[in-house]
Protein backbone atom coordinates (compact mmCIF):
# COMPACT_ATOMS: atom_id res chain seq x y z
CA UNK A 1 0.00 0.00 0.00
CA UNK A 2 1.34 3.43 -0.91
CA UNK A 3 0.43 6.67 0.86
CA UNK A 4 -1.54 7.96 -2.12
CA UNK A 5 -3.66 4.77 -2.20
CA UNK A 6 -4.46 4.98 1.51
CA UNK A 7 -7.94 5.54 2.82
CA UNK A 8 -7.10 8.59 4.93
CA UNK A 9 -3.86 10.05 3.59
CA UNK A 10 -4.38 12.17 0.48
CA UNK A 11 -1.34 13.82 -1.11
CA UNK A 12 -1.65 16.46 -3.82
CA UNK A 13 1.86 17.92 -3.60
CA UNK A 14 5.21 17.21 -2.07
CA UNK A 15 5.49 18.28 1.57
CA UNK A 16 5.79 21.25 1.78
CA UNK A 17 3.76 22.38 -1.24
CA UNK A 18 3.86 25.86 -2.79
CA UNK A 19 1.40 27.53 -0.41
CA UNK A 20 3.12 25.92 2.56
CA UNK A 21 6.49 27.21 1.38
CA UNK A 22 5.03 30.71 1.19
CA UNK A 23 3.79 30.51 4.78
CA UNK A 24 7.11 29.05 5.94
CA UNK A 25 8.94 31.96 4.32
CA UNK A 26 6.66 34.41 6.16
CA UNK A 27 7.36 32.56 9.42
CA UNK A 28 11.10 32.75 8.83
CA UNK A 29 10.88 36.50 8.28
CA UNK A 30 8.55 37.26 11.20
CA UNK A 31 9.23 34.67 13.91
CA UNK A 32 12.38 34.25 16.01
CA UNK A 33 14.91 31.78 14.62
CA UNK A 34 15.19 29.99 17.97
CA UNK A 35 11.65 28.62 17.73
CA UNK A 36 12.27 25.17 16.29
CA UNK A 37 9.84 23.18 14.17
CA UNK A 38 9.86 19.43 13.70
CA UNK A 39 8.21 19.46 10.26
CA UNK A 40 7.49 21.86 7.38
CA UNK A 41 3.76 21.13 7.64
CA UNK A 42 1.70 24.32 7.35
CA UNK A 43 -1.62 23.26 8.80
CA UNK A 44 -4.95 24.73 7.72
CA UNK A 45 -7.37 22.52 9.64
CA UNK A 46 -7.51 19.24 11.50
CA UNK A 47 -10.04 16.71 12.74
CA UNK A 48 -9.61 13.52 14.71
CA UNK A 49 -6.29 12.00 13.66
CA UNK A 50 -6.06 13.89 10.36
CA UNK A 51 -4.35 17.15 9.48
CA UNK A 52 -4.94 19.08 6.25
CA UNK A 53 -2.29 21.55 5.15
CA UNK A 54 -2.69 24.77 3.19
CA UNK A 55 -1.98 22.92 -0.08
CA UNK A 56 -4.85 20.50 0.50
CA UNK A 57 -2.74 17.53 1.56
CA UNK A 58 -4.31 15.34 4.26
CA UNK A 59 -1.84 13.62 6.57
CA UNK A 60 -2.07 11.26 9.54
CA UNK A 61 -0.88 12.77 12.83
CA UNK A 62 1.23 10.55 15.09
CA UNK A 63 2.47 13.53 17.15
CA UNK A 64 -0.81 14.99 18.48
CA UNK A 65 0.67 18.40 19.26
CA UNK A 66 3.45 16.63 21.20
CA UNK A 67 0.89 14.67 23.17
CA UNK A 68 -1.74 17.35 23.74
CA UNK A 69 -4.51 15.77 21.69
CA UNK A 70 -5.39 12.44 23.28
CA UNK A 71 -9.03 13.07 22.30
CA UNK A 72 -8.01 14.13 18.80
CA UNK A 73 -8.10 17.35 16.86
CA UNK A 74 -11.16 19.54 17.34
CA UNK A 75 -13.50 17.07 19.05
CA UNK A 76 -17.02 18.43 18.45
CA UNK A 77 -17.98 18.33 22.14
CA UNK A 78 -14.95 20.41 23.11
CA UNK A 79 -15.51 22.84 20.25
CA UNK A 80 -19.14 23.32 21.29
CA UNK A 81 -18.24 23.82 24.96
CA UNK A 82 -15.58 26.43 24.13
CA UNK A 83 -17.93 28.25 21.74
CA UNK A 84 -20.71 28.34 24.32
CA UNK A 85 -18.36 29.53 27.06
CA UNK A 86 -16.90 32.24 24.82
CA UNK A 87 -20.36 33.73 24.43
CA UNK A 88 -20.71 34.00 28.22
CA UNK A 89 -17.27 34.68 29.69
CA UNK A 90 -13.90 34.63 27.96
CA UNK A 91 -11.76 35.81 30.84
CA UNK A 92 -12.00 37.15 34.37
CA UNK A 93 -8.92 35.81 36.23
CA UNK A 94 -9.08 33.68 39.34
CA UNK A 95 -6.96 36.38 40.99
CA UNK A 96 -9.88 38.76 40.63
CA UNK A 97 -12.88 36.58 41.37
CA UNK A 98 -14.46 33.15 41.05
CA UNK A 99 -16.13 31.40 38.14
CA UNK A 100 -17.69 27.96 38.09
CA UNK A 101 -15.57 26.20 35.44
CA UNK A 102 -12.36 26.77 37.43
CA UNK A 103 -13.88 25.36 40.62
CA UNK A 104 -15.60 22.47 38.83
CA UNK A 105 -12.39 21.38 37.12
CA UNK A 106 -10.40 21.51 40.36
CA UNK A 107 -13.09 19.39 42.04
CA UNK A 108 -12.84 16.79 39.26
CA UNK A 109 -9.05 16.67 39.36
CA UNK A 110 -8.99 16.42 43.16
CA UNK A 111 -11.32 13.43 43.00
CA UNK A 112 -9.35 11.68 40.24
CA UNK A 113 -5.77 12.21 41.39
CA UNK A 114 -4.31 9.05 43.01
CA UNK A 115 -3.04 10.81 46.14
CA UNK A 116 -4.73 8.77 48.84
CA UNK A 117 -6.39 11.65 50.67
CA UNK A 118 -7.92 15.14 50.42
CA UNK A 119 -6.47 17.08 47.49
CA UNK A 120 -6.42 20.61 46.13
CA UNK A 121 -5.50 21.99 42.69
CA UNK A 122 -3.90 25.13 41.27
CA UNK A 123 -4.42 25.82 37.55
CA UNK A 124 -1.85 27.44 35.28
CA UNK A 125 -1.14 27.97 31.57
CA UNK A 126 1.64 25.51 30.76
CA UNK A 127 3.40 22.43 32.05
CA UNK A 128 6.50 24.44 32.91
CA UNK A 129 4.47 26.87 35.00
CA UNK A 130 2.73 24.01 36.79
CA UNK A 131 6.09 22.37 37.56
CA UNK A 132 7.36 25.64 39.01
CA UNK A 133 4.24 25.84 41.16
CA UNK A 134 4.91 22.31 42.41
CA UNK A 135 8.47 23.25 43.38
CA UNK A 136 7.34 26.43 45.13
CA UNK A 137 4.67 24.54 47.05
CA UNK A 138 7.12 21.80 48.05
CA UNK A 139 9.54 24.39 49.39
CA UNK A 140 6.79 26.14 51.30
CA UNK A 141 5.44 22.87 52.71
CA UNK A 142 8.80 21.51 53.88
CA UNK A 143 10.77 24.65 54.67
CA UNK A 144 13.58 23.23 52.53
CA UNK A 145 15.08 24.27 49.20
CA UNK A 146 16.77 21.34 47.42
CA UNK A 147 15.07 19.54 44.52
CA UNK A 148 16.32 16.20 43.18
CA UNK A 149 15.73 15.44 39.49
CA UNK A 150 17.08 12.80 37.08
CA UNK A 151 19.22 12.33 34.02
CA UNK A 152 17.10 12.50 30.89
CA UNK A 153 14.40 14.58 32.54
CA UNK A 154 12.44 17.25 30.69
CA UNK A 155 10.42 19.64 32.85
CA UNK A 156 10.13 22.78 30.72
CA UNK A 157 11.93 25.82 29.31
CA UNK A 158 11.56 28.57 31.89
CA UNK A 159 14.71 29.36 33.86
CA UNK A 160 13.84 27.10 36.80
CA UNK A 161 12.45 24.28 34.66
CA UNK A 162 15.45 24.50 32.32
CA UNK A 163 17.56 23.94 35.41
CA UNK A 164 15.45 20.88 36.18
CA UNK A 165 15.64 19.68 32.56
CA UNK A 166 18.54 17.40 31.72
CA UNK A 167 19.39 17.69 28.02
CA UNK A 168 22.08 20.29 27.40
CA UNK A 169 20.71 21.13 23.94
CA UNK A 170 17.86 23.08 25.53
CA UNK A 171 20.11 24.85 28.04
CA UNK A 172 23.04 26.22 26.06
CA UNK A 173 23.51 30.02 26.16
CA UNK A 174 20.78 30.45 28.81
CA UNK A 175 22.68 30.14 32.11
CA UNK A 176 23.37 30.76 34.90
CA UNK A 177 20.69 28.48 36.23
CA UNK A 178 18.72 28.29 39.45
CA UNK A 179 20.45 26.95 42.57
CA UNK A 180 19.61 23.96 44.76
CA UNK A 181 18.82 21.50 41.97
CA UNK A 182 20.60 18.12 42.14
CA UNK A 183 20.60 15.43 39.46
CA UNK A 184 20.63 11.67 39.98
CA UNK A 185 21.05 8.85 37.43
CA UNK A 186 17.87 7.40 35.93
CA UNK A 187 17.49 3.60 35.60
CA UNK A 188 17.59 3.54 31.79
CA UNK A 189 18.07 -0.20 31.47
CA UNK A 190 18.43 -0.37 27.69
CA UNK A 191 21.09 2.33 27.45
CA UNK A 192 22.90 0.93 30.50
CA UNK A 193 22.97 -2.54 28.93
CA UNK A 194 21.45 -4.06 32.05
CA UNK A 195 18.35 -5.90 33.14
CA UNK A 196 15.72 -3.70 34.73
CA UNK A 197 16.50 -5.10 38.18
CA UNK A 198 20.24 -4.45 37.76
CA UNK A 199 19.58 -0.96 36.43
CA UNK A 200 17.45 -0.18 39.49
CA UNK A 201 20.20 -1.36 41.83
CA UNK A 202 22.85 0.68 40.06
CA UNK A 203 20.72 3.84 39.91
CA UNK A 204 19.67 3.46 43.54
CA UNK A 205 23.27 3.11 44.68
CA UNK A 206 24.03 6.36 42.83
CA UNK A 207 21.02 8.05 44.47
CA UNK A 208 22.33 7.07 47.89
CA UNK A 209 25.80 8.39 46.97
CA UNK A 210 24.18 11.69 46.01
CA UNK A 211 22.91 12.00 49.58
CA UNK A 212 26.51 11.79 50.79
CA UNK A 213 28.43 13.59 48.07
CA UNK A 214 25.86 15.98 46.59
CA UNK A 215 23.10 17.14 48.91
CA UNK A 216 22.14 16.53 52.52
CA UNK A 217 18.92 14.55 52.72
CA UNK A 218 17.54 16.98 55.30
CA UNK A 219 17.76 19.77 52.70
CA UNK A 220 15.62 17.98 50.11
CA UNK A 221 12.18 19.52 49.66
CA UNK A 222 11.10 17.20 46.86
CA UNK A 223 12.06 14.48 44.44
CA UNK A 224 10.67 15.32 40.99
CA UNK A 225 10.31 12.57 38.39
CA UNK A 226 8.40 11.73 35.21
CA UNK A 227 6.70 8.31 35.61
CA UNK A 228 7.50 7.90 31.92
CA UNK A 229 10.31 10.11 30.68
CA UNK A 230 9.10 12.04 27.65
CA UNK A 231 11.79 13.98 25.84
CA UNK A 232 14.33 11.60 27.35
CA UNK A 233 13.04 8.76 25.18
CA UNK A 234 9.73 7.41 26.59
CA UNK A 235 11.36 5.41 29.37
CA UNK A 236 9.01 4.16 32.11
CA UNK A 237 10.31 4.33 35.66
CA UNK A 238 10.70 0.78 36.99
CA UNK A 239 8.08 0.19 39.68
CA UNK A 240 10.74 -0.89 42.19
CA UNK A 241 12.68 2.35 41.72
CA UNK A 242 9.54 4.42 42.25
CA UNK A 243 8.75 2.38 45.36
CA UNK A 244 12.16 3.20 46.79
CA UNK A 245 11.71 6.89 46.03
CA UNK A 246 8.37 6.83 47.82
CA UNK A 247 9.92 5.15 50.85
CA UNK A 248 12.78 7.65 50.90
CA UNK A 249 10.40 10.62 50.77
CA UNK A 250 8.26 9.12 53.54
CA UNK A 251 11.11 8.69 55.98
CA UNK A 252 12.90 11.90 54.94
CA UNK A 253 9.92 14.25 55.03
CA UNK A 254 10.30 15.18 51.33
CA UNK A 255 7.53 15.37 48.74
CA UNK A 256 7.36 13.04 45.76
CA UNK A 257 6.26 15.00 42.67
CA UNK A 258 5.09 13.15 39.55
CA UNK A 259 5.50 15.21 36.37
CA UNK A 260 2.73 13.79 34.18
CA UNK A 261 2.66 16.65 31.68
CA UNK A 262 3.24 14.27 28.76
CA UNK A 263 2.41 10.83 30.17
CA UNK A 264 -0.82 11.84 31.93
CA UNK A 265 -4.45 11.99 30.86
CA UNK A 266 -4.97 8.58 29.43
CA UNK A 267 -1.90 8.35 27.25
CA UNK A 268 -0.54 5.24 29.00
CA UNK A 269 -3.82 3.37 29.60
CA UNK A 270 -4.56 4.86 33.01
CA UNK A 271 -5.51 8.46 33.63
CA UNK A 272 -2.14 8.97 35.32
CA UNK A 273 0.83 6.78 34.48
CA UNK A 274 1.91 6.51 38.12
CA UNK A 275 -1.22 4.46 38.82
CA UNK A 276 0.63 1.57 37.12
CA UNK A 277 3.71 1.91 39.35
CA UNK A 278 2.17 1.00 42.69
CA UNK A 279 2.83 4.21 44.63
CA UNK A 280 0.99 7.44 45.35
CA UNK A 281 2.80 10.76 44.89
CA UNK A 282 2.27 13.85 47.00
CA UNK A 283 1.83 16.12 43.97
CA UNK A 284 0.92 15.45 40.34
CA UNK A 285 1.57 17.91 37.52
CA UNK A 286 -0.60 17.61 34.41
CA UNK A 287 -1.01 19.58 31.19
CA UNK A 288 -0.91 18.74 27.44
CA UNK A 289 -3.89 16.39 26.85
CA UNK A 290 -5.70 17.85 29.86
CA UNK A 291 -7.58 20.36 27.70
CA UNK A 292 -7.52 19.10 24.09
CA UNK A 293 -4.98 21.67 22.99
CA UNK A 294 -6.17 24.63 25.03
CA UNK A 295 -3.39 26.17 27.19
CA UNK A 296 -4.01 24.68 30.61
CA UNK A 297 -1.98 22.89 33.29
CA UNK A 298 -2.70 21.73 36.80
CA UNK A 299 -0.74 21.16 39.98
CA UNK A 300 -2.76 18.76 42.12
CA UNK A 301 -1.53 17.63 45.50
CA UNK A 302 -2.31 16.62 49.03
CA UNK A 303 -4.31 19.45 50.56
CA UNK A 304 -1.96 19.83 53.53
CA UNK A 305 0.96 20.53 51.20
CA UNK A 306 -0.94 22.59 48.65
CA UNK A 307 -2.19 25.00 51.31
CA UNK A 308 1.35 25.73 52.54
CA UNK A 309 1.89 28.64 50.15
CA UNK A 310 1.05 32.00 51.70
CA UNK A 311 -2.10 33.85 50.64
CA UNK A 312 -1.45 35.51 47.27
CA UNK A 313 1.82 33.62 46.81
CA UNK A 314 0.70 31.58 43.80
CA UNK A 315 -1.38 32.33 40.73
CA UNK A 316 -1.23 34.04 37.36
CA UNK A 317 -3.36 36.28 35.19
CA UNK A 318 -4.55 33.65 32.73
CA UNK A 319 -4.20 30.42 34.72
CA UNK A 320 -7.47 28.50 34.62
CA UNK A 321 -9.01 30.57 31.84
CA UNK A 322 -12.73 29.72 31.51
CA UNK A 323 -12.39 28.49 27.90
CA UNK A 324 -9.59 26.10 28.83
CA UNK A 325 -11.46 24.87 31.90
CA UNK A 326 -14.62 23.90 30.01
CA UNK A 327 -12.45 22.17 27.40
CA UNK A 328 -10.80 20.11 30.15
CA UNK A 329 -14.15 19.17 31.67
CA UNK A 330 -15.27 17.88 28.27
CA UNK A 331 -12.03 15.94 27.88
CA UNK A 332 -12.65 14.13 31.15
CA UNK A 333 -16.15 13.26 30.00
CA UNK A 334 -14.90 11.97 26.65
CA UNK A 335 -12.18 9.82 28.22
CA UNK A 336 -14.77 8.11 30.41
CA UNK A 337 -17.64 7.98 27.91
CA UNK A 338 -15.60 6.62 25.01
CA UNK A 339 -13.44 4.18 27.00
CA UNK A 340 -10.22 5.89 25.94
CA UNK A 341 -8.14 4.36 28.72
CA UNK A 342 -8.84 0.88 27.38
CA UNK A 343 -8.37 2.22 23.87
CA UNK A 344 -4.87 3.46 24.78
CA UNK A 345 -3.94 -0.02 25.95
CA UNK A 346 -5.30 -1.57 22.76
CA UNK A 347 -3.47 0.95 20.58
CA UNK A 348 -0.23 0.26 22.38
CA UNK A 349 -0.63 -3.48 21.93
CA UNK A 350 -1.33 -3.05 18.21
CA UNK A 351 1.68 -0.79 17.70
CA UNK A 352 3.98 -3.24 19.50
CA UNK A 353 2.63 -6.15 17.46
CA UNK A 354 3.15 -4.35 14.16
CA UNK A 355 6.62 -2.99 14.98
CA UNK A 356 8.06 -6.02 16.80
CA UNK A 357 9.51 -7.62 13.63
CA UNK A 358 11.74 -4.56 13.17
CA UNK A 359 13.69 -5.60 16.27
CA UNK A 360 15.12 -8.49 14.27
CA UNK A 361 15.50 -6.90 10.85
CA UNK A 362 18.59 -5.40 9.23
CA UNK A 363 17.39 -1.93 8.25
CA UNK A 364 20.66 -0.43 7.13
CA UNK A 365 22.69 1.83 9.39
CA UNK A 366 19.71 2.60 11.61
CA UNK A 367 18.56 -0.51 13.46
CA UNK A 368 15.55 -0.64 15.76
CA UNK A 369 17.15 -1.58 19.07
CA UNK A 370 14.26 -1.09 21.48
CA UNK A 371 10.51 -0.48 21.49
CA UNK A 372 9.26 0.75 24.85
CA UNK A 373 6.74 2.81 26.77
CA UNK A 374 3.39 2.36 28.48
CA UNK A 375 0.06 2.05 26.72
CA UNK A 376 -0.09 4.24 23.63
CA UNK A 377 2.98 6.27 24.67
CA UNK A 378 5.66 4.39 22.75
CA UNK A 379 9.05 5.04 21.20
CA UNK A 380 11.49 3.26 18.93
CA UNK A 381 15.18 3.68 19.69
CA UNK A 382 17.60 3.42 16.75
CA UNK A 383 21.14 2.14 17.16
CA UNK A 384 24.14 1.54 14.92
CA UNK A 385 24.40 -2.06 16.04
CA UNK A 386 22.39 -4.08 18.52
CA UNK A 387 25.37 -5.37 20.47
CA UNK A 388 26.99 -2.04 21.40
CA UNK A 389 23.66 -0.15 21.33
CA UNK A 390 25.54 2.93 20.12
CA UNK A 391 23.01 5.64 19.20
CA UNK A 392 22.66 6.44 15.51
CA UNK A 393 23.48 10.00 14.41
CA UNK A 394 20.45 12.25 14.72
CA UNK A 395 20.36 12.72 10.95
CA UNK A 396 19.53 9.05 10.44
CA UNK A 397 16.30 9.48 12.38
CA UNK A 398 15.53 12.74 10.58
CA UNK A 399 15.89 10.90 7.27
CA UNK A 400 13.35 8.28 8.35
CA UNK A 401 10.93 10.98 9.52
CA UNK A 402 11.31 12.84 6.22
CA UNK A 403 10.49 9.71 4.22
CA UNK A 404 7.45 9.12 6.42
CA UNK A 405 6.32 12.72 5.98
CA UNK A 406 6.57 12.51 2.19
CA UNK A 407 4.31 9.46 2.44
CA UNK A 408 1.80 11.38 4.56
CA UNK A 409 2.69 10.61 8.18
CA UNK A 410 3.62 13.25 10.76
CA UNK A 411 5.99 11.87 13.40
CA UNK A 412 8.68 13.32 15.65
CA UNK A 413 11.93 12.30 17.31
CA UNK A 414 12.88 12.16 20.99
CA UNK A 415 15.67 10.94 23.26
CA UNK A 416 18.80 12.43 24.81
CA UNK A 417 20.69 11.49 21.64
CA UNK A 418 17.76 12.40 19.35
CA UNK A 419 17.86 8.77 18.18
CA UNK A 420 14.25 7.82 18.96
CA UNK A 421 10.93 8.24 17.19
CA UNK A 422 8.06 9.01 19.55
CA UNK A 423 4.54 7.80 18.84
CA UNK A 424 1.70 9.81 20.38
CA UNK A 425 -1.32 8.94 18.29
CA UNK A 426 -4.73 10.42 19.14
CA UNK A 427 -6.63 7.84 21.16
CA UNK A 428 -9.65 8.29 18.89
CA UNK A 429 -7.73 7.03 15.87
CA UNK A 430 -9.49 4.24 13.99
CA UNK A 431 -7.89 0.83 13.57
CA UNK A 432 -7.67 1.46 9.83
CA UNK A 433 -5.92 4.80 10.32
CA UNK A 434 -3.53 3.31 12.87
CA UNK A 435 -2.53 0.50 10.52
CA UNK A 436 -2.22 2.93 7.64
CA UNK A 437 0.15 5.13 9.59
CA UNK A 438 2.16 2.14 10.82
CA UNK A 439 2.46 0.91 7.23
CA UNK A 440 3.98 4.25 6.28
CA UNK A 441 6.35 4.27 9.24
CA UNK A 442 7.53 0.71 8.66
CA UNK A 443 8.07 1.44 4.96
CA UNK A 444 10.10 4.53 5.83
CA UNK A 445 12.27 2.59 8.28
CA UNK A 446 12.86 -0.30 5.88
CA UNK A 447 13.68 2.13 3.08
CA UNK A 448 16.66 3.27 5.13
CA UNK A 449 18.48 0.12 4.03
Amino acid sequence: MTATDARSIRLRTAIPGPRSRELLARREAAVVAGLGRATPVAVAEASGALVTDVDGNTLLDFVSGIGTLAVGHCPPEVVAAVQAQAARLIHFSALVGTYEPYVALCERLNALAPLGGPAKTLLANSGAEAVENAVKIARAATGRQAIVVFDGAYHGRTLLTLTLTSRTFFKKKFGPFAPEVYRAPFPYAYRMGLSEAAAVEQAWAAFERLLVAGVDAEAIAAVLIEPVQGEGGFIPVPAEFMRRLRAFCDRNGSLLIADEVQCGFGRTGTLFAIEQLGVQPDVIVSAKSLAAGMPLAATTGRASAMDAAHYGGVGGTYGGNPLACVAALEVLTLIERDGLLARATAIGARIRERLAPLLHEETGAALVGDIRGLGAMLALEFVQDRESRAPVPAQAVLDILERALQRGLIAMRAGLYANCIRLLVPLIITDEQLDEGLDVLIEAIRAHA
